[in-house]
């Protein structure tokens, strides 16, 4: 999934950065107010790691401008702060949990884990289609009976199309959400990266679950 990481503290930035995209997320990181204005402007996140201490002024009014503009994805607010009434500020700005600094970087990992698992339009805790299932929790993949290994990134990808299931992903579709702000767009990673994955679910007997959509993208699973 892509996520958004609004840090000022370069150090604690590129932690966090690199743990995240070992679990197979794509992460852009905005080290102020202006620089993730910018991002959430032209790119649609999966979710926000928002922190409320910026240098060109508080988080909470990013949080604020993110939720009036109705979008829906979920928010992790840090923070030093550790008084009740900054927690009460930073939910009822929009929040949907609350990290107090400092913490042991597994807790905000498990954090980021619930929260993505939470519903979202079809969302489940474990998703399903043609005898593909993925847990997103325990980080599991299967066809049918046998268990897939996944790259990191073949994972995010299965992912993104099974909570899309039956809905065509258009190349775009997939490199907004399964890579980052870094890839330049030029190549052909997702024909590739989509190649590999099928070939990892083939199982004798099984219908191939992802479906090429010539000149657009891909469908996983029956068309909606």
């Amino acid at each position: 999934m892509r996520l958004l990481l609004v840090e000022d503290d370069q150090t604690l930035a590129r932690v966090i950065a690199r743990g995240l995209a070992e679990e197979g997320h794509a992460i852009d990181h905005a080290g102020s107010l202006a620089a993730a204005d910018e991002l959430i402007a032209v790119n649609d996140y999966d979710l926000l790691v928002l922190d409320i201490g910026l240098p060109d002024g508080d988080g909470l009014t990013l949080c604020r401008r993110v939720r009036a503009a109705d979008h829906p994805a979920p928010i992790l607010m840090l923070t030093a702060r550790d008084g009740l009434s900054d927690k009460v500020s930073g939910l009822d700005a929009g929040a949907d949990d609350y990290l107090t600094k400092p913490f042991a970087y597994p807790e905000l990992a498990a954090r980021v884990r619930a929260l993505l698992r939470r519903p979202k339009n079809t969302a489940k805790p474990v998703l399903e289609t043609m005898g593909v299932r993925l847990d997103p929790a325990a980080h599991t993949a299967w066809r049918g009976a046998i268990l897939v290994p996944l790259t990191p990134r073949e994972f995010s990808l299965l992912e993104f199309m099974l909570r899309h299931s039956g809905e065509v992903c258009t190349r775009e579709d997939l490199l907004e959400h399964v890579w980052d702000a870094h890839y330049d767009g030029l190549s052909n990673v997702v024909d590739v990266h989509v190649a590999n994955l099928r070939r990892k679910l083939e199982q004798p007997g099984l219908d191939d679950p992802i479906e090429t959509i010539r000149g657009v993208g891909y469908r996983l699973g029956a068309a909606a």
